[in-house]
């Protein structure tokens, strides 16, 4: 983009130096005004063939045909840089990415998912099974080219730059997803991210247990390794396989399958809050059952209690099969 510019800046400014040099030229060897000359330069580099203001000497059609020349080499050389342009599909590239950019523009309270390696395509999926906006920063051609095949929001750039993550609309995101190869990078994506959006919800991939405190200093609340959970993963399935079986089952995968879902109290109508758990009556309502209640200073409670008061800033854990979550989201 920046060589296509450069080359169109200059054929602009030969194209006005031979505009110029043809008003000085008549206007010495015609020895008339400034407008008759710009009429007869403009005549004369375009080839209209209207009528000259006197007929011309020797020397002014020497002159003239010296302009032709110099004209018609300048405008061939400014209709080849924009050919090339758009044969290199350049122009369409451009197109394409104010449309992309304009939609990303109208996002709020999307997702940013920074990489779209192993991880960061697992996270995209995820998201998109729970229809969450999202808009992915990737820097890898072949990448990109899989990103506009499933038709994700994208960003071409460097996560660890500043614009790069405004570009992405990071002051009106709700949440960052990082989880790029390099814990540096991770790091330094987090602490951008961190004060350009203060509220936003940061999750960060980490590859050693050394980057794990630097990146929650740095404002990633939380942090995920991959490796590690994988080893535990796979040390549960000899320990206890029918739990970790019965967990993996409470997914969005499956339509018959268990699902777990959050409720923000805040969200909740106005009449249950400061109410107990006994009060929301999810189990006649739904058949929903509350398996877990985050409070207010982030302490989690297993099988709370149904005396459990609904305070502000509290979430719920609920627990159900897809028609019993149906019912719960078409309650409240």
């Amino acid at each position: 983009m920046n060589v296509f510019k450069s080359k169109l800046y200059l054929a602009l400014s030969l194209l006005l130096l031979v505009v110029v040099a043809g008003v000085v030229g008549y206007m010495l060897l015609s020895d008339t005004t400034f407008i008759n000359a710009l009429y007869m330069t403009v005549i004369t580099v375009t080839t209209v063939g209207f009528s000259e203001i006197h007929p011309l000497n020797q020397g002014e059609k020497l002159f003239t045909i010296m302009l032709i020349l110099m004209s018609v080499i300048t405008i061939a050389y400014a209709v080849s840089v924009i050919t090339e342009y758009v044969v290199s599909g350049e122009l369409f590239d451009k197109l394409k990415f104010k449309k992309v950019q304009k939609k990303i523009e109208n996002l709020t309270g999307h997702a940013i998912v920074c990489g779209f390696g192993r991880n960061g395509k697992q996270a995209v999926a995820k998201l998109k099974k729970f229809n969450r906006p999202l808009v992915i920063i990737e820097n890898n051609d072949d990448r990109i080219e899989q990103i506009e095949k499933l038709q994700y929001l994208y960003i071409k750039g460097d996560a660890t730059k500043d614009e790069v993550l405004e570009k992405a609309g990071i002051a009106v995101a709700s949440s960052l997803i990082t989880t790029l190869p390099s814990d540096a990078n991770n790091l330094y994506v987090v602490l951008s991210s961190r004060q350009l959006n203060k509220k936003m919800t940061i999750v960060s991939r980490a590859s050693d247990d050394s980057s794990y405190s630097k990146l929650k200093i740095a404002g990633a609340n939380n942090v995920i390794m991959p490796d590690k959970l994988g080893g535990d993963h796979m040390a549960s399935l000899l320990v206890t396989p029918d739990i970790v079986e019965f967990v993996d089952r409470l997914a969005v995968d499956s339509a018959s399958g268990t699902h777990l879902e959050e409720i923000v109290v805040d969200e909740l109508p106005k009449e249950f809050l400061s109410k107990s758990i006994r009060d929301l009556d999810l189990g006649r309502k739904t058949g929903c059952n509350v398996i877990g209640f985050k409070n207010a200073h982030n302490e989690y409670v297993i099988n709370p209690s149904a005396d459990t008061i609904l305070e502000p800033h509290s979430k719920l854990i609920i627990l159900g099969n897809m028609e019993q979550i149906q019912k719960l989201n078409k309650l409240f």
